[in-house]
């Protein structure tokens, strides 16, 4: 029997602190028909974060003598290096614009804080709890459009020893993420990165259509 699915972007527009996201991802939701049962949504860390108000302003950061220093050596702006200290466990190395950090129990790439998807002048950091997130975008989708779906909150990350990114789940709600061995939350985030652009593209997220396995 042939197995396929469907990836389509939802253009949600920009997401703002405080905007209900459920609603923005219905209202971009393909007609006739919008969100049907079964559905997945995957939506990008940045635009949860976002309308969670994880915003840092970087004016009110004040830089320590530490991320100075680390700044300097890893050609950063000492404001954002000051607030990734903040969400790290323990900083492993870097390179030019880049701290690889402990945190979030990963490793990861300036502790997840992200200038290149927030407004100017601030910095977004990951969502306090992805798993809770996509649990919360889940519930508020059935209570608004009667459907049952599977949400992921997703990320794109590097991976060592290769060039570009790939997309990794954060967390995932209405679905196992690893079934049969396979990390199966993971593969559908990296194939919804296909469809999905960065916050002034305005496509945060994206539906995938009989992904079940």
């Amino acid at each position: 029997m042939d197995r396929w699915f469907s990836v389509s972007g939802l253009a949600t527009g920009l997401i703002r602190p405080g905007d209900a996201i459920a609603d923005r991802l219905i209202a971009a939701a393909p007609r006739p028909g919008g969100l049907v049962d079964g559905d997945c949504i995957v939506v990008a860390e940045s635009a949860v974060a976002t309308a969670e108000g994880r915003l840092v302003r970087l004016d009110g950061v004040k830089p320590t003598p530490v991320a100075h220093d680390l700044a300097r050596r890893y050609t950063m702006d000492p404001r954002i290096v000051e607030i990734i200290l903040q969400e790290s466990d323990a900083v492993i190395g870097g390179m030019p614009g880049l701290l690889l950090c402990r945190a979030h129990g990963t490793l990861l790439p300036n502790a997840g804080v992200d200038a290149s998807n927030a407004p100017p002048g601030c910095v977004v950091l990951l969502p306090a709890n992805p798993g809770a997130s996509a649990a919360g975008i889940r519930d508020a989708i059935r209570a608004s459009a009667g459907v049952e779906v599977a949400v992921i909150v997703a990320d794109s990350r590097p991976y060592p020893m290769r060039s570009g990114c790939a997309g990794i789940a954060l967390g995932c709600a209405g679905m196992a993420a690893i079934r049969h061995g396979r990390a199966v939350a993971d593969c559908i985030a990296s194939t919804a990165e296909l469809v999905m652009g960065e916050a002034d593209e305005g496509i945060p997220a994206a539906i995938v259509r009989w992904w079940k396995p």
